[in-house]
């Protein structure tokens, strides 16, 4: 479970999350508009932009790898992850939780941090397949780092080598969410995040630092705006949207609930 120390023990923290992220939502219209700009000058700043010791972030970048489609996606192109092995309890139906978030979200760290245990042990129990469309949108508050869409592509490429680690991934990496602002996060420490959630194979490493996926998730990004979504986190339950509960385990009833429906 992803935690947060100041989240914890100073409401005043979260209000001022919640306020940030309410300034997001005024904010993501005319982001939508500029993102096909934002794509176009994250490439160029990709290119250029050199870590604090003198290192350029994209030593390695690969413009065909970025411009890869990850397979074995949902129509909406999320993540699908369900233990195909495991049914749901008797009398109950297998609940769909679709969910929209920007790695770089606060309120999406804030409902990561309440309902990540809940998520991982209705998957596990087969109680629930959790679909994940991760998406890019935040890139400007990372100091031209182009964390968000860097993290959205590596979400890709981790879900492609194996979706059986893929929720302890996105737990591990809203725990280390960069503060909006900061210079963002280092390639080293996506890396190390990835490896301590379990993904040592050479391919994956390699594919991050290429930036693989990046341009899809790029056009992905846009494509999810067009449908009318205007904030994240965004939650569906069986196709209906609903207010991200943001307490503890709170998508524990909803799925319960959604069930028995």
């Amino acid at each position: 479970m992803s935690s947060k120390p100041g989240d914890r023990k100073n409401p005043l923290a979260k209000a001022d999350q919640a306020d940030r992220n309410r300034k997001i939502l005024i904010q993501v219209g005319v982001a939508a508009v500029l993102i096909g700009l934002v794509v176009a000058i994250g490439v160029g700043v990709m290119n250029k932009k050199s870590d604090k010791d003198g290192q350029a972030i994209d030593a390695n970048w690969n413009s065909e790898a970025a411009a890869a489609v990850p397979p074995n996606l949902t129509d909406s192109g999320a993540i699908r992850i369900e233990n195909a092995s495991a049914n749901p309890p008797e009398g109950s139906k297998k609940v769909t939780v679709q969910l929209v978030a920007d790695l770089q979200c606060p309120a999406c760290e804030m409902f990561e941090q309440a309902n990540s245990d809940a998520l991982t042990k209705a998957v596990q129990s087969g109680s629930a397949a959790v679909e994940y469309n991760i998406i890019s949108f935040l890139n400007q508050v990372s100091n031209g780092n182009l964390y968000s869409q860097r993290a959205a592509a590596a979400a890709y490429v981790v879900a492609t080598a194996d979706r059986s680690k893929f929720q302890d991934w996105v737990t591990k990496m809203f725990a280390a969410q960069p503060a909006e602002g900061s210079d963002g996060m280092t390639e080293d420490k996506l890396l190390e995040i990835t490896k301590s959630a379990g993904y040592t194979d050479p391919a994956v490493e390699k594919d991050i630092k290429e930036g693989k996926y990046t341009s899809w998730v790029m056009d992905h990004t846009k494509s999810v705006f067009a449908t009318g979504i205007k904030s994240t986190p965004t939650v569906y339950v069986n196709g209906q949207q609903i207010q991200p509960p943001m307490t503890k385990d709170g998508m524990t009833a909803v799925i319960e609930s959604a069930a028995k429906g």
